[in-house]
């Protein structure tokens, strides 16, 4: 069984995760000098969810858990339209 540290650790770094997307959105904003949403924004987002999905049912908190699902698909689906138009080009 995981002990309750290596939990927080696991919470820790999909919170991290998840924040990152933020970050490199505002950078890549600020070098295009207008809003966009980066393909790494999408990554972060996924990558993100999936660990504090895993926290979250680690945790056995069924709020946290159902707050994550409709993301992943949200995320995924955006990752799937992005490579879809690229094989379009």
């Amino acid at each position: 069984m995981i002990d309750a540290k290596s939990i927080m650790i696991i919470g820790f770094i999909g919170q991290g995760m998840f924040s990152m997307r933020f970050i490199v959105q505002w950078i890549a904003s600020e070098r295009a000098k207008k809003s966009v949403i980066p393909f790494s924004f999408w990554l972060f987002s996924l990558a993100g969810s999936v660990v504090l999905l895993t926290y979250a049912i680690f945790r056995k908190d069924i709020v946290f858990t159902l707050g994550q699902l409709p993301g992943l698909f949200i995320y995924s689906r955006n990752i799937w339209l992005i490579k879809k138009g690229e094989k379009n080009k």
